[in-house]
């Protein structure tokens, strides 16, 4: 269990890490992402974004899984 939290962990800080660099790529600004502006606050919730890593992720996970 220690394992997997601490690989969780790092996983979480790489994403914070490369998300500029992703931002550039186009994720977390596709169409079907949510975006409310009001005049004093910002409302984004990135939904197709969240469905593309998410399939990403399985896939390579998949990938990993069967070797």
């Amino acid at each position: 269990m220690q394992k997997l939290l601490i690989a969780l962990g790092l996983w979480i800080a790489a994403i914070g890490v490369l998300y500029p660099y992703l931002r550039q790529l186009g994720l977390g600004q596709l169409s079907g992402d949510i975006i409310l502006k009001g005049e004093n606050t910002t409302f984004y919730f990135p939904v197709v974004s969240s469905i593309a890593i998410s399939l990403l992720v399985s896939v390579l996970f998949n990938l990993f899984r069967s070797s």
